[in-house]
């Protein structure tokens, strides 16, 4: 008996230590904000910026050189470096973290076109496709032109369908080319063309630091060849090594990795039409499982073979950048004590993580968004679970997304605070755990406020009230570190295609899975007891679309899991591709949305929700043997239902966004519990469980809605101007473009405010921070609707005075918008027993 007694208290003092970790969590889990270095730079400006971030519990940032650094202040200049390591100086006094970017600016690879001018064969460079059409069956001589650097890969002569398809099978000649060009007699009748292949410069560039370096400008920086490992051995010695000499001594303490970011094979603004090759590839081309009467099939449609040729050239490339790239980065950051992070150009780029300590992606340009099914579809929809799962399969503890950049909807600036938790919940609960805003701006003075906006930490208005931000980002990231998400499906995925169509029921109908590479499914799992098993994921289930893309060997792998009581789901329908022509036993499903119930009937559901909702998100972690379900609302509306699970014991409710824990009701079921919950929009939620602990009853308090009292009329503005009638500020005159504070007050009278045990405030609509005081004592923040303060502990009997400030998108000002702004209303009073 006393041997239970101890054993029930220590699993009471785990439960009792996550909270406090999750209250206070580390920072370790810090946001690692973008920093832009894009005005010149200072010292003292320098040191005030780190504070005011470190005051904001920002405890580390990513040095980002930007647009608009001065042509004085070079890049990797001594000038230059002394201002790194004054910024490495102050963040290790703070007990702050730093993450080296690698380039300037993007994309990475190219030091700002140092490594071309160090040697211009390391350009990057492409594969040209030059055409010539046949008329009849008439002889054709053709002059071939080459430019300096220009190399003839092959010739060859092709039957055409149309203008894009062309004949497979015996209707491909592989021609002989000499200094005097090409002769070719087409052999029969038909529309010929002959196709000549050549290695060219792609006259690429990157975008560079300092004004007249932007894309398309003059100056802008060439960009290199990333498939040459020469060229990257120079950007190497260029960049990493220069950093290294600087700040050798804060390697692996305060510099804690680099970033790289989305290299380009072509570069920006390259030649039209090129593929990406370098020299010498054709050798890897074929070994890759190509033939070199393949090459015109990476243009035109050739039939059935036409998915399978351009996939194995694909996997030639990620292979080549894998090795002369991502390799080289992640063997020096390893030699040199720090992590590679960063993230690859596509978001479903999965394969090119496989040498990031720290794998990534980014959320840019609103291609995830909370309208218009955004957030469900099209290929970037699987970002942030590509970054998740590929660290959970590599055993990485973290994995980061750059995230927020040029994300505004009206405008550059009407990114709203609303917005920007709508995309961290849609983050963390896909499994990230790094948090990179982009970005905080060193400078907006003149056109920096334009260049890839918003600022979305000190010049934006919830700069004051980043705290929470910050605290919010620290506790889920927390939570998604070193935990185990619970599920048993896989969904089958190649190193550059991650399935969206057939997982937007999984969303749906809140089935976790997981993405799962076929060559970490062919090289790194265990099949056991119809199980297959990797980094404590066990998958009892694997989805597969587009299965005709898959390799003979992995098929093989699926054959045995089948044959050990694994179950395969092959997708069977006209949108998601074409199906395998292996029969292993697998179960076909003609619409994706027959899916979660096939699974539901093969596995069981949990957890489940009652009633169902398309909106609500839900992942299901387990960390030091307590369950937690995280529960987000991905939709416009609130929520109230069940939440049925296969896992009974102490339950509570954790609040990450304002750090409230509270005991909830529990109905135990025959194979499990019932939990009754409301979630809003824009909420996160944690249904805590320690299965260890019996569970509480708790009785649910119960409010009775008995008065409601408008309060829409009466306001007026601080300066003492009465409100006719609540609407945007937008539409008062001489109001049209202003972005700022205004704060309304009003008295009302409440005869009996102890009368009631709850009172709510609802300010309606508003735009878009709102600060409320009640009888001059502060009572809450708002950053987004619902617009809802409890106040049952401020008012007073009697006379009582609101003053509500409201501050408003900087978008009004910047780009000129008349977004809608103030207190709209209807303002109401909800009085409960």
């Amino acid at each position: 008996m006393a041997v239970k007694s101890i054993y029930r208290k220590e699993v009471h003092i785990v439960l009792e230590t996550l909270k406090l970790q999750f209250l206070e969590p580390s920072d370790e889990f810090t946001p690692i904000p973008f920093w832009f270095w894009n005005d010149e730079l200072s010292r003292e400006e320098i040191v005030r910026q780190i504070h005011d971030f470190h005051a904001k519990g920002v405890s580390g940032f990513v040095l980002h050189p930007r647009m608009g650094l001065p042509q004085s202040q070079p890049y990797l200049s001594d000038e230059f470096m002394d201002f790194v390591e004054a910024a490495v100086k102050e963040a290790a006094q703070l007990g702050m973290s730093v993450i080296l970017y690698d380039e300037g600016m993007y994309p990475s690879g190219a030091a700002n076109g140092l490594v071309v001018k160090r040697n211009t064969e390391f350009a990057s460079r492409g594969l040209r496709m030059a055409e010539y059409p046949c008329t009849g069956q008439a002889p054709v001589e053709i002059k071939l032109t080459l430019s300096p650097g220009d190399r003839i890969i092959s010739v060859q002569a092709v039957r055409k369908k149309s203008e894009k398809e062309i004949e497979p099978g015996e209707s491909f000649l592989i021609l002989d080319s000499s200094e005097d060009g090409v002769r070719f007699t087409p052999p029969r009748e038909g529309q010929w063309s002959v196709l000549v292949f050549i290695d060219t410069y792609s006259k690429g560039t990157i975008r560079g630091i300092h004004f007249g370096q932007d894309d398309g400008e003059p100056d802008a920086p060439m960009a290199a060849d990333l498939l040459n490992p020469e060229a990257i051995q120079t950007f190497i010695s260029l960049t990493h090594e220069k950093y290294y000499e600087k700040l050798k001594p804060y390697f692996g303490s305060t510099v804690i990795a680099m970033f790289t970011d989305e290299p380009d094979l072509l570069g920006r603004r390259h030649v039209k039409g090129l593929k990406p090759w370098t020299t010498d590839f054709l050798n890897e081309f074929l070994e890759g499982g190509n033939q070199p009467e393949d090459l015109p099939v990476l243009w035109f449609d050739a039939g059935e073979e036409t998915g399978r040729i351009r996939s194995l050239y694909e996997n030639s490339v990620y292979s080549r950048l894998t090795k002369t790239y991502y390799k080289q980065l992640y063997e020096w950051c390893e030699n040199h004590g720090i992590a590679l992070t960063g993230h690859p150009a596509a978001s479903d780029d999965i394969g090119l993580l496989t040498y990031f300590h720290i794998p990534g992606q980014d959320v840019v340009w609103r291609f995830i968004a909370p309208e218009d099914d955004k957030s469900l579809t099209e290929p970037h929809s699987t970002l942030g679970k590509c970054s998740a799962d590929s660290a959970r399969h590599r055993g990485r503890r973290r994995n980061l997304n750059e995230c927020f950049g040029v994300c505004g909807k009206e405008s550059s600036w009407a990114l709203k605070a609303d917005e920007m938790k709508w995309y961290l919940d849609w983050l963390f609960i896909r499994g990230v755990n790094l948090i990179s805003p982009h970005a905080f701006y060193y400078s907006i003075r003149d056109e920096r406020r334009d260049e890839r906006p918003p600022d979305v930490g000190p010049n934006n208005i919830w700069w004051p009230e980043y705290h929470r931000f910050s605290k919010y980002i620290k506790r889920m990231s927390w939570l998604m570190t070193d935990s185990l998400n619970i599920t048993d499906v896989a969904v089958l995925a190649q190193e550059s295609r991650l399935p969206w169509k057939s997982v937007k029921p999984f969303y749906e109908n809140q089935v976790e899975f997981n993405y799962l590479e076929e060559e970490i499914l062919r090289t790194t799992c265990e099949l056991q007891d119809g199980t297959i098993r990797i980094a404590g994921q066990k998958y009892r289930a694997v989805l597969v679309e587009n299965g005709s893309l898959f390799s003979p060997e992995t098929w093989n792998v699926l054959r045995e899991f089948v044959r050990q009581g694994g179950i395969v789901i092959e997708v069977d329908d006209n949108e998601t591709g074409t199906i395998s022509n292996e029969e292993i036993g697998q179960r076909r499903v003609g619409a994706v949305k027959e899916i979660p119930e096939l699974l539901e009937g093969l596995l069981g559901k949990d957890p489940r929700l009652v009633p169902s909702s398309d909106s609500i998100r839900i992942s299901h972690v387990t960390k030091a043997g307590i369950h937690f379900y995280v529960v987000v609302n991905e939709g416009e509306d609130a929520y109230e239902g069940e939440l049925q699970i296969n896992v009974c014991g102490k339950t509570e409710m954790w609040h990450p966004w304002t750090g409230a824990v509270e005991n909830v009701p529990v109905s135990r079921k025959k194979d499990g519990a019932e939990i009754s919950f409301q979630i809003q929009r824009r909420e996160c939620l944690l249904i805590v469980v320690d299965p260890q602990q019996e569970a509480v009853p708790v009785s649910e308090p119960s409010f009775e809605l008995v008065d409601t009292i408008d309060l829409s009329d009466g306001w007026r503005l601080q300066e003492g101007n009465e409100v006719q009638t609540l609407s945007s500020w937008t539409e008062w005159e001489g109001m049209e473009h202003f972005s700022g504070t205004i704060i309304y007050e009003r008295s009302f009278r409440l005869e009996q405010a102890g009368a009631y045990s709850k009172i709510l405030l609802n300010l309606g609509e508003a735009h878009e921070l709102v600060r409320l005081w009640v009888n001059c004592k502060e009572a809450g923040v708002q950053m987004w609707s619902p617009y809802v303060f409890s106040i049952e502990d401020e008012l007073l009997s009697g006379e009582n005075v609101f003053r509500i400030s409201v501050t408003n998108s900087l978008a009004n000002r910047y780009d000129q918008k008349s977004l809608p702004s103030g207190l709209i209303g209807p303002v109401q009073l909800l009085c409960y027993n």
